[in-house]
């Protein structure tokens, strides 16, 4: 269906926050899908240059009205990008990570390597408020994630080495900070969030998997010794 349904979007071409104007979408769940999790893909186009956009959003979506209960003007662009490992990120990543993650992408890109590192740190404290951890300060939110065996001690590490360096970013030195320490900023962030929010659900998964083929091969009785 054709829509002028209007996104707020950074435009690939532009390379500037623009208005794209909404060409066709496609909702899940349309069809009688009764799946409470709906997403949109939509086509549209830069209202500046006409550049052309793939979008992707979330639909909140009520079961009883059977509608749309509010239409957001943002959308993740998923093609095309100027880095495409910055799509990558999986969907088991909440959405406000992901985005806070896509905006230090974006800083990188436009070679602002003292936002970008601002941005990570943004990531990290979404990071510790999404698992219901409230400290005075990140450094305590950090250490107490560990307490919980939500993260380890090299995964720690890293984290901290992220806070210090947003928090250098975050005050003036007169000192700019590097392209590649950036980079690595972006890096860690995410192999941070894969391992939180990817991996150890994969594990879980596969555990859960094992201990029941354990158990079928027994009988359905208790799991055979190791």
């Amino acid at each position: 269906m054709t829509s002028s349904f209007q996104y707020e979007i950074r435009c690939w071409a532009c390379a500037e926050d623009q208005a794209a104007e909404e060409r066709a979408e496609f909702v899940t769940g349309q069809s009688g899908d009764t799946d409470e999790r709906k997403i949109r893909l939509a086509i549209a186009t830069c209202n500046n240059c006409f550049a052309p956009l793939a979008l992707y959003q979330e639909v909140i979506w009520d079961d009883f009205a059977e509608e749309e209960v509010v239409r957001s003007t943002r959308a993740d662009v998923i093609w095309p990008f100027p880095d495409q490992r910055g799509q990558d990120r999986s969907r088991a990543i909440p959405h406000e990570l992901r985005r806070e993650h896509q905006e230090a992408q974006l800083c990188f890109n436009a070679n602002a390597y003292t936002a970008t590192v601002v941005m990570v740190r943004r990531a990290l404290e979404g990071v510790c408020a999404d698992h219901n951890i409230r400290a005075k300060n990140l450094v305590s939110a950090l250490e107490e994630m560990e307490r919980q065996g939500l993260i380890e001690g090299r995964l720690l590490e890293w984290a901290q080495e992220l806070r210090v360096l947003g928090n250098e970013a975050a005050h003036y030195t007169g000192r700019p900070v590097a392209r590649q320490d950036a980079q690595d900023a972006l890096d860690l962030a995410e192999a941070l969030m894969d391992y939180l929010y990817v991996f150890t659900g994969r594990f879980n998964e596969f555990k859960k998997r094992r201990e029941e083929a354990r158990q079928d091969a027994s009988g359905g009785g208790a799991p055979a010794p190791g």
